[in-house]
């Protein structure tokens, strides 16, 4: 236990639980005898735990500030315990053990690093917050680099020297939570074992994600519905682990590979997918997949009554959603570009590139190109995407700001200084809109509203000797020089 869900033949993985035939017909023959006992004497010496956590004593444990009730009835619930580390330097992260307590409450649990803590604004307290789509803003430099998830019978697993994780001071963790109704009202109040290494990352990998949610409308009785997506590599990688993800519906899920050659690459075939085992495979040798590979999805779903999982009798129209009783189609991968340094960014801007070519009123999508293209110097490209995400989402602050430094770099300062003018009063509190259109106002010899916005960003970081350096400057300069009239928009 828990079964292997696996082909053999279709992936080499780690710690695969597969029996063999003699075992099983071992098994069989035993039940059928009425399962006797074997002779005590032979029996062997029951294990002997040194501790409670599967790795031995983490470096550090986070305990849910308070526990969450779960009803006794209903619809599957998401709730997200929100974790404060206590830590004063950069620690790296080499492994996670999550121990849910009561197990049997929580179908499946993942973690995610919230850099700023933005998931606060759900809460405002580490008591935590409902919902299973989180929204935890991040850098588009600092892609999800790591499976961090649970399940019952998940043996936690510890990277590899190079494949740690970065945990900052002031950061955050999420356990973003799946529950399910026991039949009475019960509490359950996780606790995170974080166990540290002292060497950084010195290899970058990235989570890619394969989708097709917006097909699943599964009309009832049909035996083999196809969800499908494609996604051409544009490097060199290792592919290191895998992680598909259905429902109820969910029947034959392939994944494989065309290499440039044209030949099939076999990344995992599960041909009697059980949502209630769903799993992490990291393969026991990385899969190399040159570059131009086209990794492809293909998920079969079963709505007919011969499905013995269905959990619609008689059988009904199932679509996309977040309880078990919908459906999904999502297949992540666990990739690494080869090469010294960092080489996701090619990565990123294919997936994005394929996400607005899926989904062209992905916001997220144009916004976070926007960013690739701006760290890319390619002004006029950031600002098509940067618009094309206003007009999405005007009210949002990032774009606008980011709009307004492409627009700096093709020389339209006026209308740089009119989107961080926006940004500012979108969101008073989002620090990067101040601190550029603090350095515009300031480059026009705007000095005086230049100080009033820098002052809101220096007095946010007081320990940061730049910014104060910067505004001393600033200072200096409106005691010398007043703005010229006419100057103040």
């Amino acid at each position: 236990m828990p079964p292997w869900l696996p082909a053999p033949g279709y992936g080499d993985f780690m710690g695969e639980r597969r029996l063999t035939r003699a075992q099983i017909d071992t098994i069989a023959a035993w039940v059928r005898a009425g399962a006797p006992e074997g002779n005590p004497a032979e029996s062997p010496v029951p294990p002997q735990f040194n501790s409670e956590w599967q790795l031995g004593p983490p470096d550090l444990v986070l305990k849910a500030s308070q526990p969450f009730t779960v009803p006794p009835d209903g619809p599957n619930l998401f709730w997200n315990f929100v974790f404060k580390p206590n830590i004063q330097a950069t620690r790296y992260v080499r492994a996670v053990e999550i121990r849910p307590g009561k197990s049997n409450l929580i179908h499946h649990a993942n973690l995610i690093v919230d850099r700023i803590g933005s998931s606060l604004r759900h809460s405002h307290s580490l008591a935590g917050f409902p919902g299973m789509d989180v929204r935890v803003d991040r850098s588009v430099f600092d892609p999800i680099s790591h499976f961090l998830f649970w399940k019952p019978g998940t043996v936690p697993y510890s990277e590899p020297d190079g494949l740690s994780w970065r945990l900052d001071p002031g950061n955050y963790l999420i356990l973003n939570t799946h529950l399910q109704p026991s039949g009475k009202p019960e509490e359950v109040q996780p606790e995170i074992g974080l166990y540290f290494t002292d060497q950084p990352p010195a290899k970058f990998p990235i989570v890619i994600e394969l989708e097709d949610d917006d097909a699943l409308d599964i009309p009832p009785g049909v035996r083999d519905f196809l969800a499908r997506d494609d996604f051409r590599l544009p490097v060199d990688a290792d592919l290191l682990a895998i992680y598909p993800h259905a429902h109820y519906l969910g029947k034959r899920l392939e994944a494989y590979a065309t290499l440039p050659s044209g030949k099939r690459q076999w990344l995992l075939l599960i041909p009697n997918w059980d949502f209630n085992w769903q799993a992490v495979y990291r393969y026991r040798r990385p899969v190399f997949l040159p570059k131009g590979s086209v990794i492809s999805m293909r998920f079969h779903y079963d709505n007919s009554s011969a499905n013995p999982r269905n959990p619609n009798h008689p059988p009904k129209r199932v679509h996309a959603g977040n309880q078990a009783t919908d459906e999904m189609a999502h297949l992540w991968l666990q990739i690494l570009p080869r090469g010294e340094g960092d080489h996701r960014r090619p990565v990123q801007e294919a997936l994005m590139r394929h996400e607005i070519e899926k989904h062209p009123n992905d916001f997220e999508a144009h916004m976070n190109l926007g960013a690739l293209l701006l760290s890319r110097l390619d002004a006029q490209g950031a600002a098509s995407e940067l618009e094309a995400a206003i007009r999405l989402e005007p009210e949002r602050a990032e774009p606008h700001d980011m709009l307004g430094i492409a627009f700096e770099n093709l020389g339209r300062f006026a209308d740089a200084l009119e989107q961080y003018r926006i940004a500012v009063r979108n969101d008073p509190s989002y620090l990067n809109a101040h601190y550029d259109l603090a350095r515009a106002l300031a480059r026009r010899g705007d000095f005086e509203e230049a100080i009033r916005h820098l002052k809101i960003v220096a007095a946010a970081y007081p320990d940061n000797p730049g910014l104060q350096k910067q505004l001393h400057a600033l200072l200096a300069a409106g005691q010398g020089r007043k703005p010229a009239r006419g100057q103040h928009e």
